[in-house]
């Protein structure tokens, strides 16, 4: 079961994305499509079909493992070609809760 929800939810944003952005358009059948995967992505409409397929990615892996192991597994590969002080820098300035903020600290 917990397999399947996985799935779902790493399918699911992609398509809520999609369909957001196709009833913004105001078009609507394949032009709505046409439109909003050009609207989502860097290079028009291979740029919107990458961006769905990296958000799906972030998805499974955010659902596998959570927030936390997200960005320690990010950290943790960047602190191998940059400096241990710029990314505690950066670790400060993101958004996120202060106990996430500890929590990345410590791990690095």
């Amino acid at each position: 079961m917990d397999e399947v929800v996985r799935k779902v939810a790493a399918l699911g944003l992609p398509g809520i994305i999609l369909v957001i952005t196709m009833a913004t358009t105001g078009f609507t059948g394949a032009a709505a499509i046409t439109a909003a995967l050009a609207f989502l992505g860097p290079g028009g409409i291979l740029g919107g079909i990458a961006l769905l397929g990296v958000t799906g990615l972030i998805t499974e892996a955010l659902a596998k493992g959570g927030i936390e192991q997200l960005l320690l597994a990010v950290y943790r590969d960047r602190a191998q070609s940059e400096s241990r002080t710029n990314l505690l820098k950066e670790i400060d300035r993101l958004p996120i809760s202060t106990e996430l903020k500890r929590f990345l600290r410590a791990e690095l």
